[in-house]
Formats: C-alpha cells, sequence, structure tokens
C-alpha cells in the first residue's frame, strides 16, 4: 500500500494572534513558522516521495516549498482545492476569544458533526471532502507508483483531524480528541483490509525510515503487536 504523509502548514501570523484566518487570503507564516517547515523539509529530506499535494492556501504553499527546498530532485506537486481549509464562513477573521462566547462553540467543542459554521460549511462536509481527496490520491499514486510509494497532503488542522479520526474509525465528535501541531507529519496507509495509522502530530524525529520498503507494514494487523520498523528508540518520531 502507499504511504501518505498528513503535514501542516507552519505557525501563521494568524495562529500567533489568536485569530481565526479560515481562507482569509494572504494569511503567511511567520517566523517560527519558516523554521517548523524548514525542519519538517529536513525530516522529509531522506524520504522518497513520488508527490506533494497542497492545499491552495499561501500558509500551505509556503510548508510545501520549505519540503521542495530541503530536497535534491523534485517530485510531483499538485494544488487540490479539496484539501484547503474549512469554510468558517461569518467566524472567519474573528479572534479566539471571542469566539468562545458564541453559542455555537460548545457544539464545535462537543458535537462537531452537527456544526454548520454561519454562513459557511459544515464540519461533517469538510470531513466528507478531505478523505475522499486523499483516498482518491492515494489510490492514483499506488497504481502509477507501486505499492511502496510515499507521498505528502500539506494542508490544515481541522481537517488533518478529520482525516485522522476518519482512519482511526472515530465519530467526527470525537475528533477534538486529536492534536495536530504546526508542521508536524502524522502517517496514514490504507491497506485493502482497514487505515493502518502509523504516527500523529510527530514534529521531530527521523524519518529516513520510510524510505527502506522492507519496514512497509502489512495490510494485516500484526498479532501481538509485530517487530515494527527497526527505528531506533533514540530517532523514534
Amino acid at each position: 500500500m502507499a504511504t501518505l504523509l498528513l503535514v501542516r502548514h507552519g505557525r501563521t501570523t494568524a495562529n500567533a494572534s489568536g485569530v481565526l484566518a479560515g481562507r482569509t487570503p494572504g494569511i503567511e507564516l511567520d517566523e517560527t513558522g519558516r523554521a517548523q517547515a524548514r525542519s519538517t523539509g529536513e525530516r522529509l529530506a531522506p524520504v522518497p516521495l513520488v508527490g506533494v499535494v497542497t492545499s491552495p492556501m499561501l500558509r500551505c504553499e509556503q510548508t510545501t516549498q520549505a519540503i521542495l527546498d530541503a530536497r535534491s530532485s523534485r517530485p510531483g506537486v499538485w494544488t487540490d482545492a479539496a484539501l484547503t481549509e474549512c469554510d468558517y464562513g461569518q467566524w472567519q477573521g474573528l479572534t479566539l476569544k471571542d469566539l468562545v462566547k458564541h453559542d455555537l462553540w460548545p457544539v464545535v467543542q462537543q458535537q462537531p458533526s452537527a456544526v454548520t459554521f454561519p454562513g459557511g460549511e459544515s464540519m461533517a462536509a469538510m470531513q466528507a471532502r478531505a478523505v475522499a481527496a486523499v483516498r482518491q490520491r492515494d489510490a492514483a499514486f499506488e497504481a502509477e507508483h507501486g505499492p511502496g510509494a510515499v507521498w505528502v497532503a500539506v494542508s490544515h488542522g481541522d481537517l488533518i483531524k478529520s482525516v485522522l479520526a476518519d482512519a482511526l474509525g472515530m465519530h467526527l465528535d470525537l475528533f477534538q480528541r486529536i492534536n495536530v501541531g504546526p508542521a508536524s507529519v502524522s502517517i496514514v496507509q490504507y491497506t485493502p483490509t482497514r487505515p493502518n495509522v502509523v504516527a500523529v502530530n510527530t514534529d521531530a524525529g527521523d524519518l529516513a525510515w520510510l524510505a527502506d520498503t522492507s519496514t512497509k507494514a502489512s495490510a494485516e494487523a500484526a498479532v501481538g503487536g509485530g517487530a515494527g520498523t527497526g527505528r531506533s528508540p533514540s530517532t523514534r518520531s
């Protein structure tokens, strides 16, 4: 099976100031976010990527560029609107300290499947488009490059959390239990049997083991936990 690396964009000026950027154009990585993206690029540099697919938002494009800048050879790069940020509607551009006072805030926290943002998108619709997009891309990369294909999707926090929740078999109402930090790397494999969640929210550690085809997971779960990838504990993500 192919291997999907879900990368959240680095920290932005909006993140740093507590503003819900949403789809506001022109939101850039701040200095910390640029450093985070470079670090992620360095982690991914040894991994033989067959492609990078990015949200069209500037912060994701900048993170994608940092990943490409760290590489000796350039994989194919695509922009996919299905990986764009959730449409937060009238919430977009507001501060989090104001949004916590909104009647909808507790629902976002406790029952996100019931949330449709005023003038925007439902969280269920966001998850549906995101999961469909990554599964279609994953199947296409595997068909073209074989079961050892490794590719990257650069996207946004809530969207990545929703994809991970689906892969974990969790209801969307539980997805707030998952943390996805800026420039973090999460790893999912869509096996013929079930999704295999290899890692969640890693921001350090060696990823060179992904270049070793002998460490690819089986479609079947190993009874007893299996032998793992052979990574040293000192370099484990």
